[in-house]
């Protein structure tokens, strides 16, 4: 990958342990204790025994005692956020009107999936491009990643796992939401290799890719087994945690490894195409397929003579999310939702750069990028650790965001004045790294209001964290792969998209553990209790563990010719654990605890 890839790998997880100081135990100055006293009953939080009362006793006091109690008990302490939902829910809204503040947080809760997916998308994923563009790295290792198509199992695969990584690390910062993290991974993991792999098969019956369903389904289940090891014992070492980032590498270089062997047999006469590879859409029909990119906004509107463009034309144009004429032929729902996207769209076209190396001019908006100079650290400092560093006052005088914006201020007017509105500058791509930081941001801080409304519910609803991970986080998080895997299948290539089920979530289990445990040690504390909040944990990793090794024995059985019956069992399969898994944690079904 050279040293230039090295380091901007180095640089992602680097970053991600910024973002994660934003809720980090560690950052607050919070070590994470390693003797924590006598068992929790099950369907309770680890730790909430030494933070007083667990939260979820609030229900049980006399309405008129919520806001007190709230307010009182230690455990109701939300980390990190912009919002205080639990003051909001038992304080701000009278009791009566509970049904009313949880159906406002419901909705809150779909525009945070809705901010993660657009800013992962269109933001985050055509940044990344840019940055493997320019570091020369190759785009086509594997084809695993659907969000961010053809990408591959280089640290692009973190654009198509931005979301599900960052709410992990958000989640494992807190070990009173350590179970969201166990519970969307696995959840995860289950539904994609179940749901989604299984739909594939129903729209489109294909031949699998053997060997890289197998090395891939191998990996996995390495993967599930450390991860129930360390379940098993509670607690996850330094080591462990550096095991899980190893593997991965591992996986990468075994990715590359098998790529390479593979093209030297072909070139050979060796190998048939089949049995290796999934199939890889034309340049063409990928732009066709993925349906939208960074050039959605403001393409249609490219004028005959662009020099004849004024500052504020460009900069008028390349803000608007809408694309008239394909709002003219999309359906009533596409432009339903459009409408629910643009303020989010608006609001990340004001302040996150988008570099297109696929564009002659690179996406070069002059004065859009120069204000972007301003805005984009602006962003940053007010949303990590929700603002505290950004309202800091240097010398109890100048707030630290006055010195952005007035820095950023003279960086932009020196950028505008030397550059024109025809041709991109040669230090174009630093903007690249710079919508990078602000998309990674937004990520971190949606992910951040998500675990806490999360949590906010099931205190509400008395539900455990393990339960909500696996279904409307896990939902959520893959609601993006499961239409984009689909539509894929639909229009001719179920093999790729089959393959993106058993590749892409391997990313998330080994960066998602490995990367939001490490963030939480220190040489002081090198160990992290993971210690299963009930039996619920061991039902969710011994359902994904089952449905990994149904898939590994049935579709060599099939000779990987996968059809509706395959389908059909794999959703069925899922429908069956959602039954048990919601059963079991409404006490119906009663088993012996572990």
């Amino acid at each position: 990958m050279g040293s230039a890839g090295v380091l901007s790998l180095a640089g992602v997880l680097s970053l991600a342990g910024v973002l994660a100081g934003d809720n980090g135990v560690q950052s607050a100055g919070i070590p994470l204790p390693l003797d924590l006293g006598p068992p929790v009953p099950p369907g309770k939080d680890a730790l909430s025994h030494s933070r007083g009362p667990d939260c979820r006793e609030v229900r049980k006091q006399n309405s008129s005692e919520w806001c007190r109690f709230i307010r009182s008990s230690p455990d109701c302490r939300l980390e990190g956020g912009f919002l205080d939902y639990l003051n909001g829910v038992f304080c701000v809204f009278p009791p009566r009107l509970l049904p009313l503040a949880v159906t406002l947080y419901a909705l809150w809760l779909l525009y945070l999936f809705i901010i993660l997916g657009v800013t992962a998308e269109k933001f985050f994923c055509p940044n990344l491009s840019a940055i493997s563009t320019n570091l020369k790295l190759s785009h086509n290792v594997a084809v695993f990643s659907l969000t961010c198509p053809l990408h591959g199992v280089t640290f692009l695969a973190f654009g198509n796992g931005a979301p599900d990584v960052f709410s992990a690390v958000v989640a494992f910062s807190d070990p009173r939401t350590a179970g969201l993290a166990i519970g969307a991974i696995f959840g995860a993991g289950v539904f994609v290799t179940t749901v989604v792999a299984g739909g594939i098969a129903l729209v489109k019956p294909f031949t699998a890719a053997s060997r890289p369903f197998l090395r891939d389904a191998i990996f996995y289940m390495v993967a599930v087994f450390l991860t129930f090891l360390v379940l098993y014992f509670g607690r996850i070492t330094l080591g462990e945690a550096l095991g899980y980032l190893g593997l991965y590498v591992f996986y990468v270089f075994t990715v590359v490894l098998c790529t390479w062997l593979h093209r030297r047999q072909r070139q050979e006469g060796l190998a048939p195409h089949g049995s290796w590879e999934a199939e890889v859409p034309t340049d063409a029909e990928e732009q066709e397929s993925s349906g939208t990119n960074s050039g959605d906004y403001g393409e249609e509107y490219r004028p005959l003579l662009p020099s004849q463009d004024t500052s504020l034309r460009i900069l008028t144009t390349a803000l608007s999310p809408l694309d008239y004429r394909k709002w003219r032929r999309k359906p009533w729902y596409w432009r339903l939702f459009k409408v629910f996207k643009m303020p989010v769209e608006l609001v990340l076209l004001l302040t996150v750069p988008v570099v297109d190396p696929d564009k002659e001019d690179l996406n070069w908006k002059r004065p859009l990028n120069c204000l972007h100079i301003l805005t984009s650290p602006l962003l940053c400092v007010l949303t990590l650790k929700s603002g505290t560093y950004g309202l800091y006052q240097i010398q109890g005088v100048f707030p630290v965001w006055g010195l952005v914006i007035l820095v950023g201020f003279v960086l932009a007017f020196i950028t505008f004045i030397t550059t024109s509105n025809d041709e991109p500058p040669k230090y174009h791509c630093v903007f690249a790294f710079l919508g990078f930081l602000a998309s990674a941001m937004w990520i971190n801080a949606a992910a951040t209001e998500l675990v806490n409304i999360l949590r906010t519910l099931g205190i509400i609803f008395q539900l455990s964290n393990t339960v909500l991970g696996l279904t409307l986080l896990a939902w959520g998080n893959s609601v993006g792969d499961t239409f984009s895997d689909l539509t894929m299948a639909r229009q001719g290539y179920p093999r790729m998209a089959f393959s993106a089920c058993f590749g892409g979530i391997i990313f998330n289990i080994l960066v998602g553990v490995g990367l939001g445990c490490l963030l939480q040690m220190t040489s002081s504390q090198p160990v992290v209790k993971l210690e299963p909040d009930s039996l619920l944990v061991w039902i969710l990793a011994g359902a994904l563990g089952l449905s990994l090794v149904f898939s590994f024995v049935s579709v060599p059985v099939q000779c990987f010719q996968l059809g509706k019956a395959y389908g059909i069992c794999l959703i069925l399969y899922y429908l069956a654990f959602l039954c048990v898994a919601l059963l079991t944690e409404f006490r119906v079904i009663h088993l012996s605890t572990i």
